[in-house]
C-alpha cells in the first residue's frame, strides 16, 4: 500500500510495445506487470497544485490551480491552439518558458488513434506524445522551426484530413484501416507550395507502430472519477494513451494529476 499524488503516466517505445511507469511517492512503480491483476486506488479527498504544490478544493487543466491556471504559459490556448501564439506581440505569459519549450523544432505528423488525424509535437516528444494519445501507428512529415509555424500548417492540413481523436473508439481499439505512407505523399503533393512558404523540412518516411499492455478493450466506454466515486478496484484490463482499462470502466490518469491516492496492489 502506497500514498502519494498522481501524475501523467511515463512511457517507453520498445520494439514496437508500450512500456507504462508511474512516478508515485518517491518511486517509480512498473504499470505492465500489473494487467490482469486486481488493483485499488482509494483518493483521500486531497489534491495538490502541480505547478506549486499547494493544496487546492478544485483542479484546473489536469492538475493545476486557478491561479496558475491563468498565470502559467503551458496553460494558456496558444498551447491547445498554436496558430495563436502571441509571442512575437510580448505578451507570452513566461518568455523564457516559450523559448525553451516553444521556440523549438517542431513534428508535424499524421496519426491513427481511431481515425486518420494530422497533428503537431515538439521534435524531443517524438514517440511519447503519439503513446500519450492512445496511437496505433503515426508518421511523422515534417520538421519545422517552432510551435507557431507547425500549428499554421496544422490548421491548413487539417482542413482537408481532420485533427481530433475519438477517445471512445481509440479505447475500444476501434481502428480505421488507413495506408498512413500514400497519405503522407497526398500531403507532400497537395501542400508542396505551403511546405514551401513555412520552409518545412521534409523528413525522411518512418512508420512507428505502438502496441499497448492491453488484455480485453471494452465494447462499451464508462468514465469513471475520482470526484464521484473516491474508491476504484478492479481488474486491470489493460493501459492505452493515460486511461487505466478496467472491466467497469476506465480511468483518465493524466486527468486526475494532483489527486492524492493510496493504491494499492
Amino acid at each position: 500500500m502506497k500514498t502519494g499524488n498522481l501524475r501523467k503516466l511515463k512511457t517507453q517505445h520498445i520494439d514496437n510495445n508500450v512500456h507504462y511507469a508511474l512516478d508515485f511517492a518517491q518511486e517509480s512503480i512498473e504499470l505492465n506487470p500489473l494487467i490482469g491483476k486486481e488493483i485499488s486506488l482509494k483518493f483521500d479527498g486531497v489534491i495538490h497544485c502541480v505547478d506549486t504544490g499547494r493544496q487546492i478544493k478544485k483542479s484546473f487543466g489536469q492538475g493545476y490551480s486557478w491561479e496558475s491556471f491563468i498565470t502559467r504559459p503551458e496553460c494558456d490556448q496558444c498551447i491547445f491552439k498554436p496558430e495563436l501564439c502571441h509571442y512575437s506581440v510580448g505578451t507570452c505569459r513566461d518568455p523564457k518558458w516559450g523559448e525553451e519549450h516553444c521556440m523549438k523544432p517542431h513534428i508535424i505528423y499524421i496519426a491513427n488513434s481511431s481515425e486518420l488525424k494530422v497533428g503537431i509535437t515538439r521534435q524531443t516528444q517524438v514517440p511519447t506524445r503519439w503513446m500519450d494519445q492512445g496511437a496505433s501507428f503515426a508518421l511523422p512529415l515534417f520538421k519545422v522551426k517552432d510551435r507557431y509555424t507547425s500549428g499554421l500548417l496544422e490548421v491548413e492540413i487539417a482542413k482537408k484530413l481532420g485533427d481530433k481523436t475519438n477517445w471512445r473508439k481509440m479505447l475500444k481499439n476501434e481502428i480505421s484501416e488507413l495506408n498512413l505512407s500514400e497519405t503522407r505523399k497526398k500531403v507532400l503533393t497537395d501542400f508542396k507550395d505551403l511546405i514551401k512558404k513555412y520552409e518545412a523540412e521534409v523528413l525522411d518516411e518512418k512508420l512507428y507502430e505502438f502496441n499497448y499492455p492491453v488484455e480485453v478493450y471494452p465494447t462499451k466506454v464508462t468514465t469513471l472519477s475520482f470526484d464521484k466515486t473516491p474508491h476504484i478496484s478492479g481488474k486491470l484490463m489493460g493501459i492505452k494513451g493515460q486511461y487505466f482499462i478496467f472491466e467497469h470502466g476506465v480511468l483518465n490518469i493524466r486527468k486526475h494529476q494532483g489527486y492524492q491516492v493510496e493504491i494499492e496492489f
